[in-house]
């Protein structure tokens, strides 16, 4: 860890020290130590196979107690950022293609059943943000990014159209040939290449049309609906990573967002 947090105390009537339970802008002093430690983490010094430092020597090196940085830690387990692993240490998360599927992949056979796709890059090329990518992204209008477009196939047939934006300046010198060559999810590909940690993404979901170029390589008719889903992933800080529409054929396949978990019955 880089950066000592300054930890406030304050004196008692009887003159004795103690910490603070918070600081002047209200935030609590286990909140503040896990922003550290996820600003740490988002720095990209950091892969999935170095251990973090243990909870005794990162309350040492903030000078709080072993207590709130466990609730920090607790915290960032719950949120899927670190993982803890039984005789070893606590790990950043990494992005497996399996926690990207139980994570981030909404997309469900409409049984229920989730299946892994089969993704072929139709398209990379370099660009200019446009006014509603440039918003995104956090970006001005006419910024150079990248232009992704990825065929999705699910049980032979193409289901999904995914039309990613990405800063040219936070992905610098990406390559069409590494990309292909990915042996991971997108969010994985971003990880291991570019220290980038996606841990939240924002959905928002309408109605679309196939125009001709969707219906072609859908192999939908003209004119067919389609679930478009507009998502922007975030990083560590909200800061946003990525700007993607994706047109989902509803045929067979569903958009499934279980809020507090999946329900089974045997």
């Amino acid at each position: 860890m880089k950066a000592k947090s300054r930890q406030k105390t304050r004196t008692n009537s009887k003159g004795r020290k103690k910490s603070r339970a918070a600081d002047e802008d209200g935030i609590s002093l286990y909140k503040r130590i896990k922003l550290e430690v996820t600003r740490t983490l988002s720095s990209g010094d950091i892969s999935p196979n170095d251990p973090l430092p243990t909870e005794k020597q990162l309350a040492a090196h903030y000078n709080v107690s072993i207590g709130t940085v466990r609730r920090a830690m607790d915290d960032l387990v719950a949120e899927h950022i670190v993982v803890r692993q039984q005789g070893r240490g606590t790990f950043l998360a990494a992005l497996s293609p399996e926690r990207m599927l139980n994570r981030f992949w909404p997309m469900f056979r409409q049984d229920g059943v989730r299946v892994i796709p089969i993704v072929q890059t139709l398209s990379f090329e370099e660009g200019r943000a446009d006014a509603e990518t440039a918003e995104a992204l956090g970006l001005r209008k006419g910024d150079p990014i990248y232009r992704i477009v990825n065929l999705l196939l699910m049980g032979g047939n193409p289901v999904i159209l995914d039309e990613i934006n990405l800063s040219k300046k936070l992905y610098f010198g990406l390559r069409e040939e590494h990309l292909v060559a990915r042996e991971t999810t997108m969010y994985g590909f971003y990880q291991s290449h570019f220290g980038i940690n996606v841990f939240r993404v924002l959905d928002r979901l309408h109605a679309a049309s196939a125009n001709q170029w969707r219906a072609e390589r859908l192999g939908v008719p003209l004119n067919s609906p389609l679930l478009s889903v507009i998502r922007i992933a975030y990083a560590f800080g909200n800061r946003p990573v990525e700007f993607r529409k994706s047109f989902l054929s509803t045929d067979a396949y569903e958009y499934r967002n279980a809020i507090g978990g999946e329900i089974r019955v045997d």
